[in-house]
């Protein structure tokens, strides 16, 4: 707020001198058809800003960047159809992955109910998406709801434990949403040796536990938030 209130004298200059920029808070970006105009731009309204309102400038964060390779709240720039669009920092992906890989984690993920597991992962997901909806991420949006849902596919085998259980569970799923595997194939599935991760990336898991199964069906109501749905449907541009 503070910010907001002393810094309205530097919206103004920068109006004044005609120039594009956006300002959130301290964090401000200006925006030139050239990089001398903006090395240029960048020294005089740093004295002017040190000069007029007494403060530093950070000089280490201060810098003349190609659109391509700014940062800003978390945003960056790209080029698409001869316009510029923003879309989320590749930093700002792998926090997103990095933040449900941890609450996912199997020894822990396991130990709660599945619907509190996945009401929490709905809330970090949409979260995410909200904040960026202005951003251009389709295709990432895309892979990372398969990424989430495999996930989400060992958490409830893991669940499941044994694979009596494993067997009976995929078997009553398969007949139900009439996926057409034998009992052979999901017999296979449930007595493999092969890894939680690897087992949940087979067909018969992908197929059986499905999308549409997590989203609406898996456990107690609550339904996997389909993270490239909600982009499109609610945010997405």
């Amino acid at each position: 707020m503070l910010s907001n209130v002393y810094l309205d004298k530097l919206d103004k200059e920068l109006e004044q001198r005609g120039l594009r920029f956006t300002r959130y808070a301290d964090d401000t970006i200006v925006f030139t058809k050239s990089e001398k105009a903006a090395n240029r731009v960048m020294k005089s309204i740093t004295e002017w800003i040190e000069r007029k309102l007494f403060l530093e400038v950070n000089v280490t964060k201060t810098k003349v960047v190609r659109p391509t390779r700014s940062k800003y709240l978390g945003f960056t720039f790209l080029k698409h159809g001869g316009e510029w669009k923003v879309k989320p920092t590749t930093e700002k992906k792998k926090k997103l992955k990095q933040k449900l890989s941890e609450y996912l984690k199997r020894n822990k993920a396991i130990a709660r109910p599945l619907a509190e597991t996945i009401k929490r992962v709905n809330e970090i997901a949409r979260g995410w998406i909200n904040y960026f909806r202005i951003g251009m991420m389709k295709q990432f949006v895309e892979e990372f709801g398969a990424w989430l849902r495999h996930k989400m596919r060992v958490i409830v085998l893991k669940q499941w434990k044994v694979p009596k259980r494993i067997y009976k569970n995929l078997c009553y799923l398969n007949q139900k949403y009439k996926c057409g595997f034998d009992h052979k194939a999901i017999y296979k599935v449930a007595n493999s040796r092969l890894g939680w991760y690897r087992r949940s990336g087979m067909n018969v898991v992908n197929y059986i536990i499905s999308p549409e199964v997590l989203e609406t069906r898996i456990k107690d109501g609550a339904g996997l938030l389909n993270p490239l749905n909600y982009y499109l449907r609610n945010v997405g541009i």
